[in-house]
């Protein structure tokens, strides 16, 4: 069975859970999971972070299982390798299974494309696991930075991983005496993740700390949100989506009905650390600001391209709007920020955006394993590129490790402040 999604930047949950997606388009976020396991996009979910989606009617291309005469030949060589290996590696061999999933992945290296992925049976199994909607870990969004160090995107509220005292930016170096630096970030989860009640010892790495240090956390059942909401001072509602999953945009509309009955004078819609999700639920959530034109444009390699239009039945397409987002924003998060900047419909405040906006093509492979490859790009309905670049907020502010430590919030503070004063 094959599926569409759209990958952003991949950030997993620490609930260390996995992102599944079946049969639907996918939006992830960060490559990260979470590592409630896993922590998305970031906030992704692997417990981590957050994506379930819905699925999209998709053409599920026919792909032979017979190699052609000149493929046979090319992997003549392949199999004379593994013979060689077979009857003179002086060492124990891993078995085939596992020598098969190797070289796999070796081919996928080459193509430089960290969203082109191979998932083994177990990590299938994994972020499959994610779609539950609850997940065994610590509690926290994840993402794997560009030097290869796994960090904390944020702890989420509540959880073992905030109990332990983690904070955003902090580098997990070890888990269990296991070095994850190299590792990727869904390699990286299945050593934080674990069953509830089982404790987990990690070593991490504080900027502002000399040396690295221990914490030990007692793993937990992490439920995920989807949707927070609260009315805050002044008559401003504040509405928090963690992910796109199959939920959301239903738990969205409910929630904007509610608030909406408060006849607030603006609206925050706070997509900061929200790894991404389903592409349809990515376009339903953008309907429910924007009542007409267009929401994304994805395009192929052969330079063909699909437009998405916002669809009918939005609740919020009048009321003074800001979105928050950050760096922990991606995918999916992108394509609604976009959306609405690009039509002039709301103010982004914040920090730059994640820059990820790639889709993949979903293939359940014969053994439970998955196999993820790249077949498009997204753009924004005015032909930006997200890819690489992100969306730069309309209003730029920066929350500091001083910032959290003190439990301030300037980006919500000055989108209140915006809406209340006008500019």
């Amino acid at each position: 069975m094959k599926d569409t999604f759209t990958s952003g930047c991949r950030v997993l949950l620490i609930a260390l859970v996995g992102l599944a997606v079946t049969g639907a388009a996918f939006v992830t976020g960060f490559g990260a999971g979470a590592v409630v396991a896993p922590l998305s996009p970031a906030l992704s979910s692997t417990g981590l972070e957050p994506p379930r989606w819905l699925p999209l009617p998709t053409a599920t291309p026919t792909v032979s299982l017979e190699p052609s005469e000149e493929e046979g030949e090319a992997f003549d060589l392949f199999w004379e390798v593994w013979h060689i290996l077979e009857e003179e590696y002086y060492g124990t061999l891993p078995d085939e299974k596992e020598m098969t999933y190797g070289a796999i992945r070796g081919v996928l290296d080459t193509l430089d494309d960290q969203n082109t992925v191979f998932f083994d049976p177990d990590m299938a199994a994994i972020m499959r696991e994610d779609m539950s909607g609850s997940f065994e870990g610590i509690g926290a969004f994840v993402r794997m930075r560009e030097d290869g160090r796994l960090m904390i995107a944020a702890p989420i509220e509540g959880q073992p991983a905030e109990a332990a005292g983690l904070r955003a930016g902090d580098i997990v170096l070890e888990a269990d005496g296991v070095l994850l630096e190299g590792m990727n970030v869904y390699e990286a989860i299945q050593h934080i993740r674990g069953p509830e009640g089982s404790f987990v010892r990690l070593k991490i790495l504080r900027e502002d700390t000399a040396e690295p240090f221990i914490v030990e956390i007692e793993r937990a059942s992490i439920p995920m949100p989807t949707v927070d909401a609260e009315m805050l001072d002044g008559g401003i509602a504040y509405v928090k989506l963690y992910e796109f999953n199959s939920l959301a945009s239903a738990q969205l509309k409910s929630t904007l009905e509610e608030l909406l009955n408060e006849s607030p004078r603006g609206l925050i819609f706070d997509l900061r650390n929200n790894p991404g999700g389903f592409l349809d639920e990515a376009v339903n959530v953008t309907s429910q600001f924007i009542s007409e034109g267009m929401v994304l444009i994805e395009r192929f390699s052969d330079e063909t391209e699909e437009v998405y239009e916002a669809r009918a039945g939005g609740l919020a397409l009048e009321v003074p709007l800001v979105v928050l987002v950050n760096g922990g924003s991606a995918s999916a998060s992108e394509i609604v920020a976009g959306a609405i900047q690009d039509s002039g419909r709301g103010t982004l405040i914040g920090e730059t955006t994640f820059g990820k906006g790639s889709v993949q093509m979903l293939h359940n492979l014969r053994d439970n394993s998955e196999l993820r490859v790249t077949i498009a790009r997204w753009f924004t309905p005015d032909g930006r590129l997200i890819h690489g670049e992100g969306l730069e907020p309309d209003i730029v502010v920066e929350l500091t490790s001083e910032d959290l430590d003190a439990n301030r919030d300037p980006q919500l503070d000055r989108a209140v402040e915006y809406l209340l004063d006008g500019q």
